[in-house]
């Protein structure tokens, strides 16, 4: 009984070393992501997903994939200077065409790239809703914030290990096809681990994403977002296994200034990739001034409101669907009028401000 004890745990050990060994083979070094970083103008812009698209999956199903609203929204976003849109993939569509899904992604970066714009793509997700399906995609909730997002690969999805080599096939394919791709920016692996109430479950196909994007070792950098301070395991290997470090923050300019001072400590690039929250008092006129002072990429939540009702704040729906007192996120309406033309003009002017 012990010898077969210390043969499970020799093991074990011998397995851990060996995804540590894996973790670390293509890190980036400290100095080749200054380098990267330096040359860029400075990082601004917003999540993107198209106005005609509630979630993901219908961003990117052929059936509702919408370039000519991309390359509109795309132009209205070249209007004032941005440069960056993080954009969310999903698994289910590629599982349906992997071919056609590959397409659709070079075309909307053929898209953005005629805009000026390079885009950092998110693969898995664990925000909202549970159980992704393809085909079909709901209507909006009125009045209700991101009614019908949906998590990638979704909740138990994401625990279930057996599905871990389909996904793992997905993620190669999709690194692969596009790791030498100028237009793509960097790899922003998984969106928030942990939320939803999944909290540490999320580890393993956290660590397993990263094996693979370092297995492919693509041109760009990898990353994570940062975004609960309090999810210490989870924070410590997002932030020790990143190229850049990557983070989210909707609070004010104080709190802000906090979290920018202790993730210095990482002494690495640092992309800001949500915020923006008018109602939490993280604004335009309050937040991009300090991220731009700080050399630190900007990109706020939204760019243009459509069906995601992400003007909306969360978890406070209007039921009619009437105009909030204040939009919560997104720049711009429909037909390409800012929200508030003063946040456009600050936009626009700190974006041709040269960099530090």
């Amino acid at each position: 009984m012990k010898k077969s004890i210390t043969i499970c745990l020799l093991f074990s050990l011998v397995f851990a070393t060996a995804q540590e060994a894996l973790l670390q083979a293509n890190k980036w070094s400290v100095e080749k992501a200054e380098k990267w970083y330096g040359k860029h103008k400075w990082m601004t812009g917003a999540n993107f997903n198209p106005s005609t698209a509630i979630n993901q999956l219908e961003m990117w199903q052929e059936a509702t994939f919408d370039p000519e609203t991309i390359d509109r929204e795309l132009g209205y976003a070249e209007g004032i200077g941005f440069n960056t849109m993080r954009v969310y993939l999903h698994s289910l569509a590629y599982k349906a065409d992997p071919k056609g899904f590959k397409q659709r992604m070079d075309t909307y970066l053929g898209i953005a790239d005629k805009h000026g714009i390079k885009t950092m793509f998110v693969i898995f997700d664990d925000v909202w809703g549970k159980t992704p399906k393809i085909g079909k995609q709901p209507e909006p909730v009125t009045g209700t914030h991101n009614s019908g997002w949906v998590q990638d690969p979704g909740d138990p999805a994401s625990r279930n290990k057996e599905n871990f080599p389909a996904l793992k096939i997905y993620v190669k394919d999709i690194l692969k096809t596009f790791a030498n791709d100028e237009r793509v920016l960097m790899w922003d692996l998984y969106n928030e681990p942990g939320n939803t109430g999944k909290l540490i479950s999320s580890m393993p196909l956290l660590k397993n994403v990263f094996i693979w994007a370092r297995e492919v070792n693509p041109s760009q950098p990898i990353t994570a977002g940062i975004w609960a301070w309090d999810f210490q395991e989870l924070n410590a290997f997002q932030a020790l296994n990143s190229d850049i470090i990557t983070y989210h923050d909707y609070e004010d300019e104080k709190h802000h200034q906090h979290i920018i001072n202790l993730l210095r400590a990482h002494g690495r690039p640092m992309i800001c990739t949500e915020y923006m929250a008018r109602t939490n008092n993280s604004r335009f006129s309050n937040i991009l001034p300090l991220l731009k002072k700080e050399n630190i990429g900007a990109i706020n939540w939204g760019l243009v409101a459509g069906k995601s009702n992400t003007k909306y704040a969360w978890n406070t729906p209007i039921e009619d669907g009437g105009e909030p007192i204040e939009w919560f996120h997104e720049v711009f309406r429909k037909d390409g009028t800012p929200y508030r033309q003063d946040e456009a003009d600050l936009i626009k002017k700190l974006n041709s401000a040269p960099n530090h």
